[in-house]
């Protein structure tokens, strides 16, 4: 039961994704034919730009909750540390949030197709 679960969330999950892909398609016959592919097509770059910022935060909570949970359990156990990991630990975060950002713009530029 729990393996057709997984196939049918992993199978939802793979079309969300590849909606994107519907996006970037060339449709010069509906457009030609005076058909609603424009609205369709703004729709899916919206969805797209949303798609991937949502998964990007996901991960980027993701990685500064593994980050801050192994900093924190290494000056539990060395409580001298602190000082040391201080700096490592905001640059992690600081590249982890800079991910998250790079996703943002690319976002915008998909969205509005700049």
């Amino acid at each position: 039961m729990l393996r057709r679960i997984s196939t049918i969330i992993g199978a939802a999950f793979a079309m969300v994704l590849a909606s994107p892909l519907l996006a970037m398609a060339q449709t010069a016959s509906t457009a030609a034919a005076g058909g609603h592919s424009d609205a369709l097509r703004l729709g899916l770059f919206a969805l797209a730009s949303n798609i991937g910022v949502g998964v990007a935060a996901a991960g980027c909570g993701i990685g500064q909750g593994l980050v801050g949970a192994r900093a924190m359990e290494s000056i539990g156990r060395n409580p001298n540390s602190w000082g040391r990991m201080f700096i490592p630990m905001i640059l992690c975060f600081a590249f982890i949030e800079s991910l998250t950002l790079y996703v943002l713009v690319l976002s915008f530029l998909i969205y509005f197709k700049i």
